[in-house]
């Protein structure tokens, strides 16, 4: 089983691969075969996440910070480096797979027109193979690596395939990341010197003892590191561009799954093995919080792009993720784990509607459009409902997901995180405010003459809607099975935390 589930990063580089063989004027033939592997992949994801699921409640409760892993593939890889290939799943790192594989198959079917799909969806495999490689690698290098294939694959596809400024928006996302995990590099290689136990492996660096000096140091260099892929303030300039110029399923792929991806980096690397400095740097960090949560939700409101409004709309609420990590307990670690998931679904959904909007409208500003519930419902009320489970309605999961970390938050020990916590609860209404005036503005009203015949809703598009009706409403109304298996990952976190 364990080399079965080398296949969910391997399957799509393989098919890429393959796909070299097909003619390029097979257009039909290449979106079939990459929606097929992209869909195999999913199927793969949610049957390892059952499998494990299930070990995980038969084997009970992790004890100590001994990570609860499954499937795994530990062999030697460049053994002159003490690199080892280290592959293997436990809750927090499957769901992530779920995740990444709902993103790229809807992005798929998102992009089922688009030009060139020879090259495009390739690179979609690309950025697919990356993210399951970072969610799945437990040595340290290895993750690096897989980290670092994000960037160029996401110039490549904004400069090839966006729009606008699509080469300086561009350049600007590749240069934020590219920053940020030099940051995160420098740290991981001290991290291996300092060690002295000549590994890389993630399992044995959570037994060192890290001195205070080196923690001290190196804790900032590796959660801002990969904070930057989470927009934390001030790093946060390259999304609403970066979104602005993006295809869609680059969009969604962006705010669905990279930027959890450097939410993730900073949980299960830099707070699991570094402790010490995550309690002494996290009540500062958290006073970055404060734009991500405040600022940025009334900078949506000025907005009339509709992908403007929904990046800033992002950056808050990943300053909701960033807020539960800040206050360190398990009950925010949860929300904030569950506010991964949920604001993957969310951004997914939220970008889907935007990319079907545009076009049919060739606009992506609100003031331009009034009217389209009249000739394309099920885009608005799909739309609605993204914009309810950002506001945080029960039955949905952006209930699910902020709940704890509003609670894990206001039960820290820092006054500051206390604060920051209040202040995003008080910052609810202003997600209210430019999620409402968007939604009137566009829905609501006189029908433009001319979007009076826009095109019905096609059997991709009713595809994408429906799975994200299904992960919106399925994580809102039935979250608890996710938050236990999520204690089976969060606990060894914890309890380095507060050893």
């Amino acid at each position: 089983m364990s080399a079965i589930l080398n296949l969910i990063w391997f399957l799509p580089i393989l098919t890429v691969f393959v796909s070299l063989i097909i003619p390029r004027q097979q257009k039909q033939t290449l979106r079939m075969f990459h929606a097929i592997s992209a869909l195999a992949n999913l199927v793969l994801c949610v049957f390892f996440t059952v499998k494990i699921y299930g070990l995980a409640l038969s084997s009970g409760l992790p004890v100590g910070n001994a990570l609860q892993l499954h499937y795994l593939t530990d062999v030697s890889w460049l053994p002159v480096l003490d690199i080892r290939f280290i592959i293997g799943a436990d809750a927090l790192s499957i769901l992530m797979c779920v995740l990444a594989a709902i993103i790229v198959f809807t992005g798929i079917l998102m992009s089922w027109e688009v030009e060139r799909p020879k090259e495009f969806f390739a690179l979609i495999q690309i950025l697919g193979a990356g993210v399951f490689g970072v969610f799945l690698s437990f040595d340290l290098f290895l993750f690096m690596i897989f980290y670092e294939i994000e960037a160029l694959a996401m110039y490549l596809m904004i400069a090839g395939w966006g729009t606008g400024r699509k080469d300086y928006s561009g350049k600007k996302l590749t240069l934020a990341l590219a920053l940020g995990s030099t940051f995160a590099l420098i740290a991981v290689i001290a991290m291996y010197f300092e060690g002295g136990i000549g590994s890389w492996d993630i399992r044995k660096l959570a037994d060192v003892h890290f001195s205070n000096g080196f923690q001290m140091w190196a804790f900032p260099f590796l959660f801002i590191g990969f904070a930057v892929s989470g927009s934390l303030f001030p790093f946060h300039n390259w999304s609403p561009d970066g979104h602005s110029s993006a295809p869609t399923a680059v969009s969604m792929f962006a705010a669905g799954v990279m930027m959890k991806m450097g939410c993730y980096g900073c949980l299960r690397i830099a707070m699991y093995l570094m402790p010490e400095g995550a309690r002494f740097w996290l009540p500062y960090i958290v006073l970055l919080v404060l734009f991500n949560v405040v600022a940025a939700a009334f900078i949506a409101i000025k907005q009339r792009d509709l992908k403007y409004i929904i990046a800033y709309s992002s950056i808050a609420h990943l300053g909701l993720i960033f807020l539960g990590l800040c206050a360190a307990n398990l009950i925010s670690i949860k929300g904030a784990s569950l506010q991964m998931l949920s604001h993957g679904f969310l951004t997914g959904m939220f970008f889907a509607c935007v990319g079907m909007i545009y076009s049919r409208t060739h606009t992506r500003m609100v003031d331009e459009m009034g009217g389209l519930m009249k000739v394309i419902p099920l885009i608005g009320v799909a739309f609605v409902v993204a914009g309810f489970t950002g506001l945080g309605l029960p039955g949905l999961s952006g209930f699910a997901a902020e709940l704890p970390v509003f609670m894990g938050s206001l039960r820290a020990s820092s006054i500051a995180v206390q604060i920051v916590a209040v202040l995003a609860i008080l910052s609810i209404t202003t997600t209210a405010v430019y999620v409402l005036q968007a939604t009137n503005k566009m829905l609501s009203g006189p029908l433009n003459p001319k979007f009076a015949s826009l095109p019905k809703v096609s059997v991709p598009e009713k595809i994408v809607l429906g799975i994200y009706f299904i992960c919106l409403f399925g994580m809102g109304l039935f979250p608890g099975w996710i938050s236990r298996f999520l204690d089976t990952s969060l606990l060894p976190v914890f309890f380095n935390m507060s050893r």
